[in-house]
C-alpha cells in the first residue's frame, strides 16, 4: 500500500465534484482577483472563528509581516518568539527590522513556555508571537497576564491549529486566532484548512487595525490608483477562495478524522517505552496537524530509516532551533539557552496523519513501530 504523510490527492478525489464545480464557476465568470468567493469565504471564516474581521492575503508569512507592520513594530523593537517553530515568525520580525528574542519551549506541549517569557522582556519589547504548534494551543491565560502587565501585543500564529479552541479557567472557550490583538493563518496545501497553492489570512476584532491591514495588503490603496500608505501586493486569489469555501464545509470533519487517527496512535503506541507520545493539555482542544512523537536514547534517526525501508514516510519538524539557522545566528537574541528546543530537535519525529488514512495503513505503521522496538530489546 502507498502511505503518504498527507494524502492531498485522495482528499481531492473525495471532494472532486464540489471543488471542480467551484473552480469552474470562477473560470466561467473570469473574476480571478477579488471575486465574490473571496468575500464569501472571509465572512464564513469570521463566523466560524467568532472574529469580527478576516482579511485575506497571499500566504501565512505575509500575514505575519503585515500584522507587525500594522502594529508599527520596527527597528527600535524586540519581538518574543518561540525557539521551536518554523522560521516564518523570525523571518517576519527581521523583515520589519525588529529583533527576534528567542524563548525556550515546554518539552511536553512543544509550545512557548510562559514561565520563561517575563525574563525576556526589556524596554524594547513590543510584542509576543505565540505559535500554536502541531494543532494545540499555547497556554494563553498566563501569556495574556504577562502581555497586559507589560502592555505588549499578542500576535497568534495559528497556521497549524485552525479549528482548535482554548479553554480559560473560568470555563470560557475561544477559538485560536481570535485571542490576540491579531491572529494569522496559512492555507498552505498541508494545513488543516488548505487551498491548492499559497494563501493566508489575518483576524482581528479591532476595526481600525482591520482597515490598516486591508490597506497594507492591497498596495496601500484607499481606492484604485489612490495610495495612502506604502503597502504590498498580497491577495488570496478567487480560485483559492472558491476551493477554501468547499473545504470549510468539511473542516470539522477533517479535524475529527485526524483526532481519531491520533487517538489510535496514542492507544497502540503507549506500549513502546522509548517513545514519548504527544500530550494533550486540558486548556486546549487538539486538531493534530501533526502527530509528533519523541524517540529517546538516540534512536530517532534509526527508527526513521527503518520506517522508510518499509515505505512509511516520516518527517522531522524541526531539525534545528530557530536561533541556529544560518540566516538568524546574528539576528536572533537568546533570553536564555533553549535547552528544551535542542532536545526536541534531536528527538522529534512526525508520523503520517491525514484525513484519508485507512485502518490498514495505520495498522501497518503501528505494527512496524512496535516491531522496531521489540526487536531491539
Amino acid at each position: 500500500m502507498k502511505i503518504s504523510m498527507v494524502d492531498l490527492g485522495g482528499q481531492y478525489l473525495r471532494l472532486k465534484d464540489e471543488i471542480d464545480a467551484a473552480v469552474q464557476d470562477v473560470c466561467t465568470k473570469g473574476t480571478y482577483i477579488n471575486g465574490a468567493p473571496v468575500k464569501i469565504f472571509c465572512e464564513r471564516l469570521a463566523s466560524c472563528l467568532e472574529a469580527p474581521h478576516v482579511i485575506p492575503c497571499g500566504n501565512g508569512t505575509d500575514a505575519l509581516r503585515i500584522a507587525l507592520q500594522t502594529l508599527r513594530i520596527g527597528p527600535e523593537n524586540d519581538v518574543i518568539v518561540p525557539s521551536f517553530t518554523y522560521i516564518a515568525p523570525l523571518e517576519a520580525v527581521a523583515s520589519v527590522g525588529a529583533s527576534p528574542v528567542v524563548v525556550d519551549v515546554d518539552p511536553k506541549s512543544f509550545n512557548i513556555n510562559p514561565n520563561l517569557i517575563e525574563r525576556a522582556i526589556t524596554a524594547r519589547t513590543k510584542a509576543i508571537i505565540v505559535v500554536h504548534l502541531f494543532g494545540q494551543s499555547c497556554d494563553m491565560e498566563p501569556i495574556q497576564r504577562i502581555a497586559d502587565k507589560y502592555r505588549l501585543y499578542i500576535v497568534e500564529d495559528n497556521a497549524q491549529s485552525l479549528g482548535a479552541s482554548y479553554m480559560y479557567s473560568d470555563g470560557v472557550s475561544k477559538k485560536l486566532g481570535a485571542i490576540g490583538i491579531i491572529g494569522i493563518t496559512s492555507f498552505f496545501p498541508t494545513k488543516p484548512l488548505a487551498c491548492y497553492g499559497d494563501g493566508g489570512a489575518l483576524f482581528t476584532a479591532d476595526s481600525d487595525l482591520a482597515e490598516q491591514i486591508r490597506l497594507l495588503a492591497n498596495h496601500g490603496q484607499t481606492e484604485k490608483y489612490h495610495h495612502k500608505i506604502i503597502g504590498c501586493n498580497s491577495r488570496l486569489d478567487t480560485v483559492q477562495a472558491a476551493i477554501l469555501n468547499v473545504k470549510l464545509n468539511h473542516l470539522e470533519a477533517f479535524n475529527e478524522r485526524r483526532i481519531r487517527v491520533a487517538d489510535r496512535y496514542n492507544h497502540d503506541l503507549k506500549s513502546c517505552p522509548e517513545l514519548v507520545l504527544p500530550e494533550k493539555f486540558p486548556y486546549s482542544t487538539h486538531v493534530y496537524h501533526q502527530y509528533t512523537i519523541r524517540v529517546l536514547n538516540n534512536k530517532r534517526n534509526t527508527l526513521k530509516t527503518y520506517l522508510a525501508e518499509k515505505g512509511i514516510p516520516s518527517n522531522i519538524y524541526y531539525p534545528l532551533p530557530v536561533h541556529e539557522q544560518e540566516a538568524y545566528k546574528w539576528v536572533a537574541r537568546l533570553s536564555s539557552h533553549p535547552n528544551e528546543a535542542k532536545k526536541l530537535c534531536n528527538e522529534v519525529l512526525s508520523l503520517p496523519i491525514h484525513t484519508e488514512m485507512t485502518n490498514e495503513m495505520q495498522t501497518f505503521i503501528i505494527e512496524s513501530i512496535q516491531h522496531f522496538f521489540s526487536s531491539r530489546l
